[in-house]
C-alpha cells in the first residue's frame, strides 16, 4: 500500500508537531527522533523532519514523499521499465528511493513503512483523549 507522506523541513520540529497535532494528525512516537516526528491521518501522514539536519533542506519546504510496504527494490525495478531515474539511498533513517519528476523537476521520496492507513486509523481513535486540547469560550 502506497501512503502519501509530505515531509516539512522546519526549524522547531516540537512547535510544528504540536501545530499539526492541533490540527487533527496523531504524533507517532514509535517511529519519531528528535529530528523527525510522524504524525498520521486517515489519508495519509506527514513527516516533520529539522531542517537543520536535512542535508540542505531549506526550512518551510516541503517534500512530496510517499511511505509503502513494497520492497524499494520492486519500485526501482518499475520506475526503470517505465523509463524513470532514480536513486536508492541509504540514509542515516534507513533506505529510501528519490525520484525526479520530468515535468517540475522536483525530487519525490519513498520509504519503506510498516504502519497501513487502517492502522494510524486505529491509533487515532485510541489516542484521541490525548490529543484533544479544551479551549475557553
Amino acid at each position: 500500500m502506497l501512503t502519501v507522506l509530505p515531509i516539512r523541513y522546519v526549524t522547531d520540529v516540537e512547535a510544528s508537531r504540536h501545530f499539526y497535532a492541533g490540527l487533527g494528525l496523531i504524533f507517532e512516537p514509535d517511529v519519531s527522533v528528535g529530528v523527525w516526528a510522524h504524525l498520521a491521518a486517515d489519508a495519509g501522514a506527514v513527516g516533520i523532519h529539522d531542517a537543520t539536519v536535512s542535508q540542505g533542506r531549506v526550512p518551510g519546504t516541503t517534500e512530496l514523499g510517499f511511505a509503502t510496504d513494497e520492497r524499494l527494490e520492486d519500485i526501482a525495478e518499475r520506475l526503470a521499465r517505465s523509463g524513470y531515474d532514480y536513486d536508492l539511498v541509504d540514509e542515516n533513517f534507513g533506505r529510501s528511493i528519490r525520484v525526479t519528476d520530468p515535468l517540475t523537476a522536483s525530487s519525490s521520496r519513498f520509504r519503506r513503512s510498516t504502519t497501513s492507513p487502517s492502522e494510524a486509523r486505529q491509533r487515532r481513535r485510541e489516542e484521541s483523549p490525548r490529543n484533544c486540547r479544551q479551549h475557553g469560550a
